[in-house]
């Protein structure tokens, strides 16, 4: 298993939100830190809004929870909140499932209006679940990400904060061994 395990929370196959994903999992591996990534639509639409617990399709990611030693959420941000997907797929999670791991949350959103979103939204949810080391989350707002030929850029303030969060998780998961 993975030490960092990646979840998306976008409804859609290529966002703002899975390309920081796939930047932070492409930075991890460049630390030596093993990550793997899944996505709300790794799973069937049905099982997620039924609620459907105990089905087969959740027991890889459930396995997946609890042997990883850290988590990166990334969703976009709608109506003030984290995705309904996101919601739904957190809901399946036994309680306490993250006991003792260390979450990095990002949110990516179209203004400045929901820069608390990650606090009021999404980290009390994490809370419930028992998470306790829940470090700073990483907000990117639609003019600091910048679509190029090659794939994107971050404006360079945000790219340092996401890197100092990244490299601080490498050195987190490297200190415990």
């Amino acid at each position: 298993m993975s030490d960092v395990l990646l979840i998306s929370g976008s409804p859609a196959p290529k966002s703002r939100s899975s390309l920081l994903l796939e930047f932070a999992a492409n930075a991890l591996e460049a630390w030596n830190v093993s990550n793997e990534t899944v996505s709300i639509l790794d799973f069937p639409a049905e099982d997620l809004i039924q609620a459907r617990y105990e089905s087969e399709s959740f027991t890889a990611f459930k396995a997946k929870v609890e042997a990883a030693r850290a988590i990166i959420i990334a969703t976009p941000i709608y109506k003030g909140s984290f995705t309904g997907g996101l919601k739904a797929l957190l809901d399946i999670l036994p309680q306490n499932s993250l006991r003792g791991k260390t979450i990095v949350p990002i949110a990516t959103a179209g203004t400045q209006a929901h820069l608390l979103a990650i606090d009021y939204s999404l980290k009390p949810v994490l809370s419930v679940l028992g998470a306790t080391d829940l470090r700073q989350g990483v907000f990117v707002v639609d003019t600091q990400f910048h679509y190029t030929d090659t794939g994107f850029r971050l404006d360079d303030h945000l790219q340092e904060r996401f890197d100092t969060s990244l490299g601080r998780l490498a050195v987190t998961l490297k200190a415990q061994g």
